[in-house]
């Protein structure tokens, strides 16, 4: 549901990788190239974030990054399946993120202060009968928005998400008990020693962790690193915690399994076989949300976006063709 790195795990990643060659000014000449043809959404509270649409054709679909404090990086690869044509993919970074205003105020990071923006993002760019794409936490958010303003959807993307964080924080520890006992032992004694910035730790977590539950491929794509390089670590630890599968922050207690029915519009739920979320979970959801269909990506991991790709894109396009179309599904089907 949430990310499954901490900082200062990135600089381990960056070094682990070879891309501490990435130098400021390069990152600054990303960020710089960014703002050509960006659309900055100012909020009422005086911040303003950074949206980009790419592609001028009528189906709209709305981003909504993981994190919580990541950016919508990871999300490029999605232009290489959207004909420009066709779609407008809407990237967007949330207050706090990257692209967007950074403010040094704690009391921001919260669930329905970001719901809040999404509904002012939309005022400001002026959507209606659009999509929304929620992943890992960005689908918390995607829940959020449309138990409160799915009149505004055509329908809802949730991906790599369950309907509450105990449920992740379950599924994540059984993930690391299945482990071999040797790597389990050692986390498990860095953990108990408070020692989990160790970079023999953080290493142990690349190697055997993430590697695994976040993106199988080797090497990690650089969209995904930057993504992760650029986390913004107070966002994550006001909402998340101290790491992957220790949940202190204000999400502790997120649970929308009760409410699910409650969102009627067309659903798809979707993750990987090797996902950080528990794949059974995507069916109790289906059950629960009536107008759904789920699919687990075979090959896929919590980023099946990029290591199951053709698979995940293929399942996204049948969903929009088939509300597009009305040629959608009622429960049981």
């Amino acid at each position: 549901m949430f990310n499954l790195l901490k900082i200062p795990l990135l600089v381990f990643i960056a070094l682990f990788f070879g891309y501490f060659a990435f130098a400021e000014e390069t990152d600054e000449d990303l960020k710089a190239a960014k703002l050509n043809g960006a659309e900055f959404v100012h909020l009422d509270n005086g911040y303003k974030v950074w949206t980009k649409r790419v592609g001028n054709g009528p189906i709209k679909i709305l981003t909504l990054h993981g994190g919580p404090g990541d950016t919508h990086e990871y999300f490029e690869c999605m232009e290489n399946y959207f004909p420009k044509d066709q779609f407008q993919l809407i990237f967007y970074d949330q207050l706090g993120s990257y692209h967007s205003d950074q403010p040094d105020d704690p009391s921001l990071w919260t669930i329905d202060r970001f719901c809040e923006e999404i509904e002012q993002v939309r005022k400001g760019l002026k959507l209606d009968d659009f999509y929304l794409y929620g992943f890992s936490w960005g689908g918390v958010l995607a829940i959020e928005y449309s138990l409160k303003y799915q009149t505004h959807l055509k329908g809802v993307i949730l991906a790599g998400i369950t309907g509450s964080a105990d449920s992740y924080v379950t599924h994540f520890n059984h993930l690391i008990s299945n482990l071999p006992t040797s790597i389990r032992d050692s986390l498990k004694s860095y953990e108990e020693a408070g020692d989990i910035h160790n970079p023999n730790y953080e290493k142990l977590l690349m190697d055997e962790v993430y590697s695994r539950y976040l993106c199988r491929l080797k090497p990690w794509p650089d969209s995904l690193l930057r993504t992760f390089r650029h986390l913004n670590t107070q966002v994550y630890n006001v909402i998340q915690g101290p790491n992957a599968y220790i949940i202190t922050g204000n999400s502790k207690h997120w649970n929308r399994w009760a409410d699910l029915s409650k969102i009627t519009i067309p659903a798809l739920l979707i993750c990987g076989r090797y996902d950080a979320i528990d794949p059974n979970d995507l069916e109790k959801m289906k059950l629960l949300i009536p107008n759904s269909r789920a699919k687990i990506c075979e090959n896929g991991s919590h980023c099946a976006f990029f290591d199951d790709s053709e698979v995940y894109f293929e399942t996204i396009h049948n969903f929009l063709k088939n509300v597009e179309t009305f040629v959608f599904f009622k429960k049981g089907r």
